[in-house]
């Protein structure tokens, strides 16, 4: 499997958006926007089938989420370059939080939000 290079895709990203003098419009509140609604159409692949549907989607529904997934992960990946966020160390730092609010012991097997453990 081949590493995912977040410093060489921003880079191409911000080359991409420098090309086109698109920078002036990409700012954060514009780049978490964009991100929101290309989160929608992800979730729009999937509107109205069943948990098995979704898990059995058609090629042409594959090649959409495929193409809606990549959209919002240029987007998280322009935001957090134009907000100077290291998103290596900041999804590293959340799975040791997220390891510490969903502990195996608690959390295995169920959904629940740490805050509606029993106490």
């Amino acid at each position: 499997m081949a590493r995912f290079d977040i410093d060489g895709i921003q880079a191409q990203l911000q080359q991409f958006a420098v090309d086109r003098d698109w920078e002036q419009f990409h700012s954060p509140k514009n780049l978490a926007m964009a991100l929101s609604v290309e989160a929608a159409e992800l979730l729009e692949v999937f509107q109205w089938l069943s948990e098995p549907e979704s898990r059995e989607i058609s090629d042409r529904q594959l090649s959409n989420a495929r193409d809606e997934a990549a959209d919002v992960a240029i987007y998280l990946l322009r935001l957090a370059d134009v907000l100077d966020i290291d998103l290596s160390k900041a999804i590293k730092d959340k799975i040791r939080m997220n390891e510490k609010k969903y502990p195996v012991a608690r959390a295995r097997g169920n959904a629940k939000k740490y805050t509606d453990f029993d106490q």
